[in-house]
């Protein structure tokens, strides 16, 4: 995937045609993968750009806090070395708003589109817990079908909590285990059972039947809907 770089906006030459064109390229092949259903990472990229213009133009996207998991200190220090210049120069300052507010509006539809492919993907992801759960289902196995392939795909996974600058969130880790053909005998009930003979440190996993009635690429879109949808059924039931 064609990637933006934390500070694209503000880095290097800044000129608003050439802004234009980087952030075209980058939008033209976001769009291809949404137009192929493929979610990740796109959408959570383009989303992460966004904030990221947001924050900026509301001048607090200096902070670390803010992006954890994408800003680098060297990031951070880059764009206060850069705002620091720029700051002083009002022709620049007018072009990077220029810049910005193009940018927030050609990205704002491609978020929505990629919202509203997730949104109809989650809706055709159907959760059935297999047998009994017990009381702390935080960690488990779930198996996972793609619309009509036979192919079933199980993970174990573990949900996490973390705190974030003002609330907690959940996440979820998961690695693939194995892979089995549903049949009349491989059912996820017989699977369970196997997973338990397999795993003696879980005699009583939480175990889940996640199956979509569509096939999505599973990688860049139903994995990733999946989990999410697990963490908020769990969160639900808990």
């Amino acid at each position: 995937m064609r990637q933006l770089g934390a500070n694209w906006f503000i880095e290097g030459h800044i000129d608003f045609e050439y802004k234009k064109y980087i952030l075209l390229s980058y939008l033209q092949e976001i769009n291809s993968h949404f137009d192929n259903s493929r979610l990740y990472p796109n959408l959570a990229d383009l989303i992460f750009h966004y904030n990221n213009l947001i924050d900026f133009k509301k001048n607090k996207s200096l902070l670390q806090q803010a992006f954890p998991q994408r800003l680098t200190q060297a990031d951070i220090d880059a764009v206060k070395l850069t705002y620091q210049k720029i700051i002083m120069d009002d022709q620049s300052m007018r072009e990077i708003e220029q810049i910005i507010t193009y940018a927030l509006g050609k990205m704002d539809p491609a978020i929505k589109t990629g919202r509203d492919i997730y949104d109809f993907v989650e809706s055709h992801v159907n959760i059935d817990p297999v047998g009994i759960i017990p009381l702390m289902p935080y960690h488990g196995y779930f198996s996972l079908q793609n619309g009509k392939e036979r192919t079933n795909r199980i993970y174990e996974y573990q949900i996490t909590i973390f705190e974030g600058k003002d609330d907690k969130y959940r996440g979820i880790n998961v690695a693939f285990v194995d892979a089995y053909e549903q049949s009349i005998t491989n059912t996820p009930e017989s699977i369970k059972l196997h997973l338990i003979n397999r795993n003696k440190f879980m005699p009583n996993p939480a175990v889940y039947y996640v199956h979509s009635d569509i096939t999505f690429p599973l990688e860049q879109t139903l994995l990733p809907v999946a989990k999410r949808s697990l963490v908020k059924y769990i969160s639900n039931a808990a």
